[in-house]
């Protein structure tokens, strides 16, 4: 997808590949403790946060990636980046009449932020593909930019400054994807 917009993408864990970056972006497949557990036995955590959260570069994190943006998981035991305040939340329809199989899997609206550049050339046609069994709570409704609903609203984009993340799938979601990514590579520092 990344060669699709125009941008060159290499997968690594490399300090020295990460530290020479415009944007990092993680993908998210697996589960929580799993995918922290590597990032602190790869070596990277503190030059992640270092070019995160100091260097200001920017950071998508896509599904689980966005997932280990926060506090905590009610998927595991391991705590998360903690670069956005909240947790994370398996879905939950025990007050609901219909009950929606878990994971949430296809196609979905996307209600987003007018304003927010991630979405600004959608318009009204902000449709992704999903597959996820958990969701992010954000503690600030400042950071939550986007989002959907399967059985209720929750959070499926979130913002803080350079740190972004997407639970839903754009590598997966055609044109909907390519442009979500255009417009995440005009924050890229070039």
């Amino acid at each position: 997808m990344m060669s699709k917009v125009g941008l060159e993408a290499e997968s690594s864990l490399s300090p020295e590949v990460l530290g020479k970056s415009k944007a990092i972006i993680f993908p998210g497949v697996g589960a929580f403790d799993n995918g922290m557990k590597k990032i602190r036995d790869s070596g990277v955590w503190e030059l992640l946060n270092e070019l995160v959260l100091d260097r200001k570069i920017p950071f998508l994190g896509i599904c689980l990636g966005m997932q280990m943006l926060f506090e905590s998981s009610e998927e595991g035991k391991e705590k998360g980046f903690g670069w956005l305040p909240g947790t994370v939340r398996r879905f939950d329809f025990s007050d609901s009449a219909k009950v929606n199989k878990i994971p949430h899997m296809g196609w979905n609206f996307v209600n987003a932020s007018k304003d927010n550049p991630l979405f600004e050339s959608l318009h009204d046609e902000n449709r992704f593909y999903f597959v996820h069994s958990f969701h992010v709570e954000c503690d600030d409704a400042k950071h939550s930019v986007a989002s959907t609903h399967y059985g209720y609203d929750f959070t499926c984009c979130v913002q803080k400054e350079n740190i972004f993340g997407v639970q839903f799938h754009p590598e997966k979601s055609h044109r909907f994807g390519m442009a979500f990514f255009r417009n995440f590579s005009n924050f890229l520092q070039c």
